[in-house]
């Protein structure tokens, strides 16, 4: 299980019941959240954050928390979860970053870092990263790193658009 690492430019620490309040305040930014889905609740942010959690305890990796090495701030979550997605089980790589940190290739620093972990350390040979059809930045990250265009599917009664990667050969098991 990876706890904590360090990409660049980022530290990042597992997802901890603590860090609901910096979760919370990303979640009513309606700039961050209007690439999510919209705006979550106090109560929506306590269930996801909860579910994160369960997400470790089930699979030995979920979100981490990401700050800026330079000065420590909160730069947003992302990682390796779990979802169903079409009636299919999948490790999605998921990221969003608070608005102030957009633009810099961080969310792209911080898929490469999950695609690493995944081939390596959690021996996965797909995995997948969606987001709404209208989130472009997100495409653009998603096609940087290597994931094609699979489908549009609905997720969440949203459109959406769903890529896929699949690992390079030769790494698949390598130990991180």
């Amino acid at each position: 299980m990876i706890e904590t690492f360090q990409t660049d430019r980022l530290t990042a620490e597992r997802l901890q019941a603590d860090h609901f309040e910096e979760l919370d305040r990303m979640h009513r930014d309606p700039r961050v959240m209007a690439t999510l889905g919209g705006v979550r609740s106090e109560e929506q942010t306590r269930k996801f954050l909860q579910e994160s959690l369960d997400q470790w305890d089930r699979h030995g990796h979920g979100l981490w928390i990401f700050r800026d090495r330079a000065d420590g701030r909160f730069v947003g979550r992302g990682g390796l979860r779990h979802v169903v997605l079409c009636d299919k089980d999948e490790v999605e790589v998921a990221y969003a970053l608070v608005a102030d940190f957009w633009g810099r290739g961080l969310a792209t620093e911080m898929a490469e870092r999950f695609l690493e972990m995944g081939w390596g350390h959690y021996g996965l040979t797909e995995i997948v990263c969606f987001t709404l059809t209208t989130n472009l930045a997100s495409r653009r990250v998603m096609e940087k790193v290597g994931f094609h265009y699979e489908r549009d599917i609905v997720h969440s009664g949203l459109p959406h658009v769903l890529y896929r990667i699949t690992a390079p050969d030769g790494k698949k098991g390598e130990s991180d």
